[in-house]
Formats: C-alpha cells, sequence, structure tokens
C-alpha cells in the first residue's frame, strides 16, 4: 500500500451532513471537511479492528469459566 500513499478518491456525503461537519469543524484544528472525515473513519476503523481481536468480552469470559467451574472442568 506505500505506492498508493498520498491517493485520493472522492466519496460524496449528503450536503446536509456536510454542513453539520463544517459546523462542527470551526475553531478546530481540522482543515476540511474530507481532513476530518479521514480522522472520524481512521478512529473507527481502529476501534473495530480491536473489537475484532477480542473472542471474549471480560464478562462472557468470566460466564465461561464460572459454568466450566460448576461442570468441574476448572478448579
Amino acid at each position: 500500500m506505500s505506492n498508493e500513499k498520498g491517493k485520493y478518491t472522492t466519496v460524496s456525503i449528503p450536503t446536509p451532513l456536510a454542513e453539520k461537519i463544517k459546523k462542527r469543524i470551526e475553531g478546530t484544528g481540522f482543515t476540511s471537511i474530507s481532513s476530518y472525515v479521514t480522522y472520524v473513519l481512521r478512529e473507527l476503523l481502529a476501534s473495530m479492528e480491536e473489537e475484532e481481536e477480542e473472542v471474549f468480552s471480560k464478562e462472557d469470559e468470566e460466564k465461561i469459566k464460572e459454568r466450566l467451574r460448576a461442570l468441574g472442568y476448572l478448579d
């Protein structure tokens, strides 16, 4: 993917959404709607990737351990 660095594509979003983003980024470090949307999408994808790495939540893991203990598989 390193040869794709610096290449961009165009994505269309509804005008009302673009206006909301414009208002939201006023006074921030974002210089354009595109830079804000890129940031948000990167954050979202990173968050989703982290979630995919977790097979079970802590709560699910504890429930499974309790069941295995009850069945005598764990001490």
